[in-house]
């Protein structure tokens, strides 16, 4: 499950470690939740990697209606995406990556869920597999989404859950990027958890439950002080 993750690295360094293109304006974010803008960097024309800000939650292009997807698609489990409609065409042809500075995790009780914060432990950003899609209405009107990936929690990331994020490292964005193949076969290989030593892990302030919550204030452990 992924259900929250920030970025809060400069833009400038965000096109510099993805080596893309794009004028797309995107403010540190520490809260970022479905349904709102997201960054994606995907293959744009003669494969040059760009950055497009699209909405999290993906809609198929089968669907008539956005309304139409009871549930919001956040996530694709990556051992099953190729078999599900929703998801198989765009793990063929429309793969991408979510730059991400760290994503979180809940546990505890309803009521009272302790946020974890998830961050690599070099310190560098990373990238999350994740599948894009271009919905087109009847009326012209056009929304471009995506879901990220999850695998099975490696043994580190299973003490909070079952499932992370899939994290893609940089030697293999290029391969992940390149959908010219028209195939998901030759990346299978890249849908596994990270390594056990990839990721710290850190309490963080629960204010972050409420989505409508931001700022670096976020990344603080002031659990008592709960909202």
């Amino acid at each position: 499950m992924c259900s929250r993750y920030n970025l809060t690295a400069p833009p400038e360094a965000v096109r510099a470690w993805f080596a893309a293109t794009g004028e797309a304006d995107f403010p540190p974010r520490y809260n970022i939740a479905p349904t709102q803008p997201a960054l994606i960097v995907r293959n744009g024309t003669a494969a040059q990697r760009e950055l497009v800000l699209v909405r999290w939650g993906l809609i198929p292009s089968w669907a008539k209606e956005p309304g139409q997807i009871k549930t919001t698609l956040i996530n694709a489990r990556a051992e099953s995406a190729a078999d599900k409609p929703s998801f198989r065409g765009s793990l063929r042809h429309r793969r991408c990556l979510v730059p991400a500075t760290g994503f979180y995790e809940w546990t505890g009780p309803p009521g009272a869920k302790q946020p974890h914060h998830m961050t690599p432990r070099d310190g560098r950003l990373m990238a999350l597999g994740a599948l894009s899609e271009n919905w087109l209405g009847a009326d012209g009107s056009e929304l471009e989404t995506m879901a990220i990936l999850t695998v099975q929690a490696n043994r580190a990331m299973g003490r909070l859950h079952d499932r992370m994020p899939l994290i893609i490292q940089p030697d293999d964005f290029d391969r992940w990027l390149d959908c010219r193949p028209g195939t998901a076969e030759f990346i299978q290989d890249l849908m596994r958890p990270a390594p056990e030593d990839f990721l710290d892990f850190s309490e963080v302030s629960r204010k972050l439950n409420n989505v409508r919550n931001e700022g670096a204030a976020l990344l603080t452990d002031d659990a008592p002080r709960l909202l």
